[in-house]
């Protein structure tokens, strides 16, 4: 990841709309553009930041990060949650996109330092990410079906249910065909997969959804890998008292990727079936040991990946 090493003169922060977006330096007024390349570019002339700052508005945002990469514009698209609690830090109860775009603009002038900057994606991580959230959606669309078909006083509507879940299916299955088919035409995409693949436990869907949900895999150090993962645990401790630590934070599809693979290990099976035994052998719950399993496989495949990238190199 890239921060950068020196305080922004100018820093932009921008609250991003479908059609519109609201820009504000934090000096002066804030002014709404156009969402179109051309008032991008003409607003990043004329303002002329080191830094701007939005954040994840369903992929509306991209046309502003492009255009910002283009320019030679350091840009980051801020963790919401971070940045609401920033903002709710100074006792501001109101909200509109003119509040938002100051307060983001106030985010990176403070932040700027441990900002990672956004990188445009290569074009087949890109493809596997769209790739992979669709087939997540799926299958939770089958599980929910399933629930719903197995529900008292759904027998009338029965085949309305086996359809509806055999189009799924199919559509399932579908897009892991073209999962496989874009990991065998990308020469970097497969020697990823390849290198999570030959942990046991994971398969080309899980590392798949891996790659896809945290694409900084090997360029991490050991603790952030963890907490990028949801897999850090957390003390949870006051004054003499001192409660049991628990995971909390990451992203959530990474944390359920890892699941299974850690069961594999709960097992028995895998290289990571004597690190779980032990664990209970030392006296910890079987779901504290699955956990630390899964905290162990996400920093394992962090090293063997970047290790693959300098023997690469």
């Amino acid at each position: 990841m890239a921060f950068l090493h020196h305080p922004p003169a100018c820093c932009l922060g921008v609250d991003v709309a479908k059609d519109s977006l609201t820009v504000c330096n934090g000096r002066e007024a804030a002014v709404t553009v156009a969402n179109s390349r051309s008032a991008i570019r003409a607003m990043l002339r004329k303002a002329r930041p080191d830094l701007v700052v939005c954040e994840p508005t369903g992929g509306y945002e991209l046309l502003l990060l492009e255009e910002c990469l283009k320019a030679g514009i350091a840009c980051h698209r801020a963790d919401t949650m971070k940045l609401k609690s920033f903002i709710r830090s100074f006792g501001t109860l109101g909200k509109s996109d003119a509040i938002d775009a100051a307060q983001m603009a106030a985010y990176g002038s403070e932040r700027w330092a441990r900002l990672a900057l956004w990188q445009a994606p290569d074009a087949n991580e890109r493809q596997l990410q769209a790739l992979v959230r669709r087939r997540a959606d799926l299958v939770a669309l089958r599980v929910a079906e399933r629930n719903r078909s197995r529900a008292p006083g759904a027998k009338p509507v029965a085949a309305s249910f086996r359809a509806i879940l055999a189009a799924v299916e199919r559509q399932i299955g579908a897009l892991d065909a073209a999962i496989a088919a874009l990991v065998a035409r990308g020469h970097s995409l497969a020697r990823r997969i390849a290198v999570c693949t030959a942990m046991g436990g994971i398969g080309l869907t899980c590392a798949a959804t891996l790659l896809a949900q945290m694409p900084e895999l090997g360029t991490l150090q050991r603790r952030q890998a963890a907490a990028l993962a949801g897999t850090a645990p957390h003390p949870n401790e006051s004054g003499t008292a001192t409660g049991r630590r628990h995971q909390r934070g990451g992203r959530p599809q990474v944390r359920t990727a890892l699941f299974m693979p850690a069961l594999y290990a709960a097992a028995g099976k895998g290289e990571f079936a004597a690190f779980y035994r032990r664990l209970i052998d030392n006296g910890k719950r079987s779901i504290v040991a699955v956990a630390a399993v899964m905290r162990k496989i996400i920093v394992t495949l962090n090293a063997r990946l970047r290790d693959a990238e300098i023997a690469q190199s």
